[in-house]
């Protein structure tokens, strides 16, 4: 049988294998000796030694696409970054923070802004006006109204999608939302999984449908600066692209040189003041960082 680990835990992998259920496994002994660590987000082929109990083993890790450090995951498609649109208010700092972490692990992001019920039309425009040209797909939704889920499932149909934003957004409603009509697997195996739910904090996929799945990640404040150097930063601005032919110099920062694309984009609101304001901070972060370390 092939299946998907959605969580590990206490040296046991639960592995969802549609159409049949969830199997608590054991991962065979050959991969300690080839130091091969099975990760949340594999698929898996398994061997099952207790039917009536769904129990098996792990006999084959198929060969993985991507694989995420933090959290240790592998085969994740896509993220989304969830933010609301009010209450609180977007922070747009840690907004693109979220989105050079996430492109930096070569991941495409969908922007969701939650919430729109208790917001605007004009909100939602000048939010749309700011990362339309970000290289992420964006969309409104209303977790109180179910406005937008449905959207939002077929962005997801068919991916895995690491789920990512801070505290009070309305991450757990939006997930309870795309779960409302899924009902999992019940049965003996479900309690095993339950059983380990607060002593750690663990990596856990959630089945959407049999082959859509997404991973909650904890709520976050604030974010430290990627492991890049200033120089690779403006890459990570896709709608710096169309200017950058028009600055003075192939070495241009953006920031103080005399005759600067970005800037006169800037000028002229092709580029957005929040999106560069950020960059501009960003830059001067890991100049200060690079600073320190020498």
């Amino acid at each position: 049988m092939q299946g998907k680990i959605i969580k590990g835990i206490a040296g046991f992998y639960y592995v969802h294998v549609p159409g049949e259920g969830i199997y608590s496994c054991k991962a065979k002994g050959i991969f300690r000796k080839e130091n091969i660590k099975p990760l949340v987000g594999d698929n898996v082929a398994i061997e099952i030694t207790d039917a009536k109990d769904f129990e098996g083993n792990i006999m084959q890790i198929f060969p993985r696409k991507s694989e995420l450090v933090r959290p240790a995951v592998a085969n994740i498609d896509q993220a989304m970054l969830i933010f609301a649109m009010a209450k609180p208010e977007p922070n747009f700092n840690l907004l693109d923070r979220f989105l050079i972490l996430m492109k930096q692990q070569g991941l495409d992001c969908i922007l969701c802004f939650n919430k729109k019920d208790l917001s605007d039309i004009q909100t939602m425009q000048r939010i749309q006006k700011i990362y339309e040209n970000s290289g992420s797909r964006i969309i409104f939704v209303s977790a109180m109204d179910k406005d937008g889920i449905e959207q939002m499932k077929e962005l997801l149909c068919g991916r895995t999608t690491a789920l990512a934003g801070p505290s009070g957004v309305g991450k757990s409603s939006i997930v309870n939302c795309l779960q409302k009509d899924k009902q999992m697997e019940t049965g003996a195996i479900s309690e095993k999984i339950e059983r380990g739910k607060h002593t750690t904090r663990h990596s856990e996929l959630i089945m959407v449908s049999d082959d859509t799945y997404i991973m909650d990640t904890p709520g976050f404040s604030s974010l430290s600066l990627f492991d890049i150097s200033k120089e690779e930063l403006q890459s990570y601005y896709p709608e710096f692209a169309p200017f950058e032919n028009q600055c003075k110099f192939m070495t241009c920062t953006h920031i103080h040189e005399p005759v600067c694309g970005i800037r006169t984009a800037l000028e002229a609101e092709k580029v957005s003041k929040i999106r560069y304001d950020n960059y501009t901070a960003f830059y001067e972060e890991l100049k200060e960082k690079e600073r320190r370390k020498y």
